[in-house]
């Protein structure tokens, strides 16, 4: 592509079908890593608080950063925890916390999606300025990604850390590749999908070979995060709408597998789509049918595919794909206006720069019994509405993956993919992963274009009426901007 992170990323990823998943090479050839030599100065403690107290509030989307605040309360016991947690659905989590923000109900502690984290970071009076805590990051090897996730150009000031970082992969069901394409091998099956004309390619086989029975993808909102991280420029430069020549490929490509039937028409996020991960999947006359790949980040192994699909455990295998990405990840900052804020800034420490607990969150310690023996109001000790956090979240720190990546070689999500060790492959492609596009308004104005492009890939409008219809919702929607 044109982006030159985007083909550095790609050759590391496809590298021995290194697969962004882990094969059985972990080197990169022609790539040298040069480490400072200069010693870290930690000016932060990078010891547990313990010990600490007061109240403190926190809002989220998700119950992730819950497990994260009961389990700082497990080691500071006089800590008064307060968590909501409130859907992103039409922006309620957001509107909430602007809402909020110069008032009395205004928490200590936000957690940020990565599709509206800059909207939070860029703006002067929301966030506290937490770049005293740089020492930290630094000390731990935080991937600069995620840094530059947190700060805001206009200042320098870095106003949220995160505890995860999210390289993308193509995951593929293993019997599916043996039946139609002779091998599940992750070598051989990333050398058949190494570009879009290839995955083409494979799409077209399987629906001939298949009889249409088996579709490539499930919708063609998964190829989104991959296009749209394959852009030369962000959505806005110089205060104008720039739509970059890949937006038109990824026009070409939906309305392709649309047409041809290579996809199963099950938008992402929708129940048929969770449905294609378990085989439980079938056409409008009720005739079973199944999906063979999904576009899923770190995070999508752990709480997406295996969560949704434990009934096919081990028939997985995970490629770098066509295209390199990243996909979402949570970032935590205090609010301006927090009650406490100092507790809040030792929470954020805890969760995004810490190594024991990066450590735990990563490796499976932070079981629903570890977390009831905390609080049990908080967390009931329950199977089905309990919380806790499985093994197999890729954390921030290159200093963690690093101790912990040769653990998941028989780790339950290393078997859930047939015995690849995700975890090494991530790690492989992380340091690569860029934030050079990350826009406030990405969310929004990527939405609206996964809606025009639906449209046009079911043939209810051409490509000139879509795009125009794009322009005009972003218009509307970002009057502040040019839209030519």
């Amino acid at each position: 592509m044109k982006k030159l992170i985007a083909l550095v990323l790609a050759s590391l990823l496809a590298l021995g079908g290194i697969a962004a998943c882990g094969g059985t090479e972990e080197t990169t050839k022609g790539t040298t890593t040069t480490k400072s030599t200069e010693p870290v100065v930690v000016t932060e403690s990078t010891t547990m608080a313990t010990g600490l107290s007061g109240n403190l509030e926190v809002w989220s989307f998700t119950n992730e950063l819950k497990t994260h605040a009961v389990a700082f309360k497990g080691f500071n016991p006089d800590v008064v925890l307060d968590y909501v947690e409130i859907p992103t659905d039409n922006n309620e989590f957001q509107n909430k916390v602007i809402a909020s923000a110069n008032t009395d109900e205004c928490p200590d502690v936000v957690g940020l999606e990565a599709a509206f984290v800059k909207e939070f970071v860029e703006a002067e009076d929301l966030l506290y300025d937490l770049s005293d805590l740089k020492s930290l990051a630094d000390y731990l090897e935080t991937y600069q990604n995620t840094i530059d996730v947190g700060t805001d150009p206009a200042t320098g000031e870095i106003r949220a850390f995160s505890y995860q970082t999210t390289p993308g992969a193509v995951f593929y069901r293993r019997s599916i590749a043996t039946e139609y394409f002779g091998t599940d091998d992750p070598v051989e099956i990333q050398a058949m999908m190494s570009d879009m004309t290839k995955f083409e390619e494979m799409a077209a086989t399987l629906k001939e070979k298949s009889g249409g029975k088996v579709f490539m993808v499930a919708s063609v909102d998964e190829f989104r995060n991959a296009y749209f991280a394959n852009r030369a420029d962000p959505w806005f430069v110089d205060d104008t709408l720039v739509i970059d020549p890949v937006v038109d490929e990824l026009f070409e490509v939906a309305k392709t597998f649309r047409g041809n039937g290579y996809e199963a028409q099950a938008r992402q996020w929708q129940e048929a789509w969770f449905q294609g991960m378990n085989d439980t999947l079938a056409d409008v006359d009720g005739n079973p049918i199944q999906i063979f790949t999904f576009f899923l980040p770190t995070w999508g192994l752990p709480y997406v595919l295996a969560s949704n699909g434990p009934d096919t455990a081990g028939d997985w295998g995970c490629v770098a794909g066509p295209l390199p990405y990243q996909w979402g990840g949570t970032w935590v900052g205090v609010m301006k206006n927090a009650k406490n804020p100092e507790l809040a800034k030792e929470f954020i420490k805890f969760v995004a720069l810490n190594e024991e607990n990066l450590t735990n969150w990563a490796t499976g310690v932070y079981t629903n019994e570890y977390l009831n023996a905390i609080d049990p109001e908080l967390v009931p000790l329950d199977a089905e509405n309990g919380i806790k956090q499985a093994a197999g979240d890729f954390v921030s720190s290159k200093k963690v993956v690093d101790a912990i990546t040769a653990s998941f070689d028989d780790s339950e999500m290393s078997s859930y993919l047939g015995g690849q060790n995700s975890y090494s492959g991530f790690a492989a492609a992380a340091p690569n992963v860029s934030a050079r596009l990350f826009q406030g308004s990405d969310q929004r104005v990527q939405d609206i274009l996964t809606e025009v492009i639906n449209l046009y890939a079911a043939g209810e409008v051409d490509k000139d009426t879509a795009i125009q219809n794009f322009k005009d919702s972003v218009a509307s929607d970002f009057p502040e901007y040019i839209v030519e």
